[in-house]
Order: C-alpha cells, then structure tokens, then sequence
C-alpha cells in the first residue's frame, strides 16, 4: 500500500492510501507519478494502470482531530447555499412583521475569481452579482473591503503596542496574523497555549463585517441583530468554520454575527440552480454601508490577495516607530515564494523584519522556529492556503486553465481596482468617531478584537499515527 500526505493535511501525520494490487509470483510494482499528480502503476512488461486515490470522509480526517471536531462539523453543515435558499424561501413566506432582513457581504477574493470565471470586470461582475442577489430575495449586498480597512488600522495599531511592550512581554513578538481561520484552527489544537499569546487579536474582515453588520448597521436599520440573517461569501472553507465560533455569537440575542458562509464556487452552483448566466444579468447600483448613496466604484488594498497586512504594518510601523517612509516594499524570496521576508535597516541595523509564511510546511517551519528560539521576524502574515487568499479551497477552478495561469489571471483582476489607504477612508473615520468611540476605545476593543483558545486534543484510540 503506498501513503501520500493530505493536500489539506494541518499536521502532516495523517496519510490517505492508495492501493497498489500486487499479483502473486511477480516483483512489486514501480510508481510513477506524472505531472498532474496523477498516480500510474508500472508492472515488468511496462504495461501502466491508472491508480484511483482513496477517498477521505469527515470521519477519517476526525481520526487525527487536527482540524475539525464532530461538533465543529454538524455547525459547518448549517452553512451551504443550499441552507442560503431555504431561509429566502421561508422569508418570502413569512408574514411581514417575522421576515429577516437579509444582507450578503462578498469578498474580494470572491468577486475576482467570479470576475475570471464570467470573463467580466470585478467592477461589472459585482454589480451584476448584486442584481442576482435581489433576484432571489436577498435585501443589501456589501463590500468586505469596507470591513478589511478595520482590520488593517487594528493591526497596525497592535503591532505598535506590542513593540513598545518586547522588552517586558516576551511573547509580545512576533505578531502572527490572524485572518485566517485555517491557521488559528491549526495554532489552538496543534500549539495551543504556546503559540496563542504570538497571535493578533485582530478580528479578520468577515468578522469585522458581522459585527458591523448585526451592530451598526441593525442600529440604523431599527432592528434587533436576530432581525437580520447574514451571508458572507468567501474564498475559503475555513471561513464557514470561523463563523461558527462562540465567540462570535450573540448571547443576549442568540444570533451569529455571520448566519451562514457560502464560497465562491456556491455561488456559482447558485447561478446555475437558477439557469442564471451573470454575464447576461443586468447590473444594480453597488450598496453602502454609510448613507443611501449608491457607491460608484469598487477600491482594494495595496499588498497582495490575502490582504496586505504585512505592506500595511510594516510601512506604518516605519513611520510611527522611526520615522522613515517607505515607498516602495522589496520581498526577498527564502526557501520559497510563499516564503519571504522584508527588511527596513538604517546605517547597517536591522530595525523592522517582517515575513509572509503561505501554506502549512512554510508555517510548521515558522513555528518550529519560533520554539527554538530562532525566529527572527517581528511580524509575519500567515496564511494557510499556499499562494495565500486568492487559492483558497472554495475558489472557482477555470476550465481548460492551468492552475498556474487561473491564479495569474484572478490576481490581475483583484489588483485592477484602486488601492485605498485605510487611514484616508472617511467612513470608516466616521465610525470610529461617532459609532465606536474614537481609537482604542473600549467598545472598539471590544467589536473589532477577540481572543483565542487552547484546544485540548482527545486521548483516544482515534489518536494515533498510522
């Protein structure tokens, strides 16, 4: 029996087999593996046979309960299009004063990757994306551009706390991101209680976006949070599983901040359930979030598909810390691409290094060093997808495209927008100074950060390495 690695393994241990048929009285067959990953049994005559990969259910992954627990997985099934279609169905059907108002917030990564699958602008497909929204019953479609700018200014501001604070907290730096639910799902069950103080507080924008959402914008809507049923629509699987933590639900009001998460390519099942083509939909103005004026363009942030955190930080944290600005950032690749860092020096001292660690052997490389006491790097974005956001597992796979060129051609529609500075955005300042209080205000300690939990594995027969 051969052993191949999980695609989406967090801990390298578990392995899912593909059988090898041995005939009797004849030398063990030869592998080979050809470029497209695919499998091929070579007997002595040169005669290869196909080999079909074993399949992995939700109860095989359990075994080594690196991921996800049973409870975890029954939350993840209430999450689907599916789930979406029938909570519009039973609001057309309720009586006026029962109904939800319902909001969808889309992401970038997202909308870019519908852009290249439709062969339209991002700014086109998103309007186009929201008339078919309405279509189905769906009342607001938001932009978590708006919430991610919450996320970087947090950030930011974090990560200046923390370096004034290296010299008595230990544990202070490096800062480790903390976006993606991939990683934080892997940091609290695999790392726990070591790697948790490293890790920002920050919310990550689909978050940021609930609280958004079930606060302000139900405050302006005169509705109570449960009133208002909220979808995301995100790259990535690991987002249904962040949606579904305690922490972000609402006790008082016994509602999620983010009802159900659907990925890109549920969308794209939605659009085909309804015989619908986007391209042929006509396009709606854009919401906002702020006042009744429709938006007129689409803005993205500058550094990258998985955010910008690390350009974000690092050019504010130059300014702030030493006064130096930073024009342009150059990354020095390592090992890798998905491993690089970046450097600000001034007469020879390092004064700043950052790091980016895309996928799970650059961040089990990280986090080694980082327990060998050899970890260089006062801030590092993690992101457990390698190529970071824009490859996430619920991105729409393009027919006929290879892997290599679909990824080019979505980056080159996430970047073809306007890149915003956070600190420029007014209304996001407005919300700072009316909504939540001002800067570190309590109440925005309180929206835009959370904390995070040592999982403690299970001692159980399922436990093992195989």
């Amino acid at each position: 029996m051969m052993l191949e690695k999980c695609s989406s393994c967090t801990k390298g241990e578990c392995i899912k087999p593909v059988k090898v048929d041995k005939k009797p009285g004849k030398a063990a067959a030869k592998i080979k593996i050809e470029a497209d990953g695919s499998y091929f049994q070579v007997n002595q005559d040169g005669e290869a046979q196909r080999l079909e990969k074993a399949k992995i259910t939700l109860n095989d992954c359990l075994a080594c309960s690196g991921c996800i627990t049973s409870a975890e997985s029954v939350l993840i099934s209430q999450q689907s299009h599916g789930e979406l279609c029938k909570v519009l169905a039973l609001n057309k059907a309720a009586a006026a004063n029962e109904q939800k108002l319902v909001v969808v917030s889309v992401s970038p990564q997202s909308r870019a990757s519908l852009a290249a699958r439709c062969k339209l602008g991002v700014l086109e497909t998103a309007k186009k994306l929201t008339t078919f929204l309405k279509s189905l019953g769906v009342h607001y479609v938001f932009d978590t551009t708006f919430s991610r700018n919450f996320s970087l200014l947090e950030s930011q501001r974090e990560f200046v706390r923390r370096f004034h604070k290296q010299a008595e907290d230990k544990k202070a730096l490096p800062m480790l991101a903390s976006a993606c639910p991939g990683w934080i799902c892997y940091a609290e069950k695999t790392h726990g209680s070591f790697i948790i103080p490293y890790i920002s507080t920050t919310k990550s924008p689909q978050q940021v976006m609930g609280s958004l959402v079930k606060g302000y914008f139900a405050e302006q809507q005169h509705l109570p949070p449960d009133r208002i049923y909220h979808v995301t629509v995100m790259p990535c699987y690991d987002k249904k599983l962040e949606a579904s933590r305690p922490d972000f639900f609402n006790q008082e009001f016994q509602t999620r901040d983010v009802d159900c998460v659907i990925t890109t390519g549920e969308v794209l099942k939605l659009l085909e359930q309804e015989g619908v083509s986007l391209p042929d939909v006509d396009p709606a103005p854009l919401d906002t979030m702020l006042g009744s004026a429709a938006a007129e363009e689409l803005s993205t942030h500058r550094g990258g598909g998985s955010g910008g955190y690390l350009e974000h930080i690092y050019r504010h944290a130059a300014q702030e810390l030493f006064g130096i600005h930073v024009d342009s950032i150059q990354y020095k690749p390592l090992k890798n691409k998905d491993f690089q860092e970046v450097t600000l020096e001034r007469d020879g001292v390092v004064l700043l290094q950052f790091a980016l660690a895309y996928g799970f052997r650059n961040i089990q490389n990280l986090v080694q060093k980082l327990k060998r006491g050899k970890c260089p790097y006062h801030y590092v974005e993690v992101m457990a997808c390698p190529s970071g956001c824009l490859n996430g597992g619920g991105q729409i796979k393009l027919e006929g495209e290879s892997s290599k060129e679909e990824l080019q051609q979505v980056e080159r529609l996430y970047e073809s927008l306007r890149a915003e500075i956070p600190e420029e955005n007014q209304a996001v300042g407005e919300l700072y100074e009316h909504w939540l209080g001002g800067w570190g205000s309590e109440k925005a300690l309180e929206v835009l950060h959370t904390e995070y939990h040592a999982v403690e594995r299970a001692n159980t027969a399922l436990n093992i390495k195989w």
